[in-house]
């Protein structure tokens, strides 16, 4: 006896070929929801041990850190008071003459214009540092000239006269030191210290005639 065609659907062999119902929107908002309730998951898997990495918690402040002394130094060449102010707000730098000093003499990256008119300031302070500074310099055995072209590789000049007597007054004071018996006095050695700026400052302006 044949099958018929109706109980053939009832064996199953016709139910493939049923279309699929179409999902609602509500399924695929629960679809959504679901796969962005897995990639929060997954991120907070990541975060969380991260955020208790306390070697990632150290690079991080040292970062911080890193940007805000760069800053200060950025600071410190548009205003060197600003720049200083800053740095030892900041506690990069104690506001102690060796110690500032030591920073404008050997770290990288300052400009010496700046450098030249904070040493020039005529405050206590300033006037401490600026001895300190030429303190670093070591001028023994050195003649007067050789002496002068180290001392002015560390900074530029300023324009101000009473800023360039007070340095030349530091200067001469350091070169009597290392150099007992070259000047019968620090006086001396000033003046023909500022005499040699003076004279090379004429002959390198162009707005000074023969």
């Amino acid at each position: 006896m044949a099958i018929s065609r109706k109980d053939s659907f009832l064996w199953g062999k016709a139910m493939s070929k049923l279309p699929r119902p179409e999902r609602t929107q509500e399924d695929n908002l629960k679809s959504h929801t679901l796969e962005q309730l897995d990639y929060i998951q997954k991120q907070k898997l990541e975060i969380i041990p991260a955020i208790h990495n306390p070697n990632l918690k150290q690079h991080n402040k040292s970062v911080v850190k890193k940007r805000k002394f760069i800053r200060g130094k950025k600071k410190f060449n548009m205003d060197p008071k600003v720049g200083i102010h800053y740095l030892v707000e900041n506690e990069f730098l104690d506001w102690r003459a060796k110690l500032v000093a030591e920073f404008l003499y050997k770290e990288e990256g300052l400009n010496k214009t700046a450098i030249g008119n904070f040493l020039g300031e005529r405050e206590e302070m300033h006037l401490e540092i600026l001895k300190a500074f030429v303190g670093l310099h070591e001028f023994s055995d050195l003649n007067l000239v050789q002496a002068l072209r180290q001392f002015l590789w560390s900074f530029r000049l300023p324009g101000e006269a009473q800023k360039i007597d007070r340095m030349m007054e530091a200067f001469a004071a350091r070169y009597c030191d290392c150099n007992p018996g070259v000047f019968q006095s620090t006086d001396t050695c000033y003046i023909l210290s500022f005499a040699i700026i003076m004279l090379n400052t004429s002959l390198h302006n162009p707005n000074v005639k023969d």
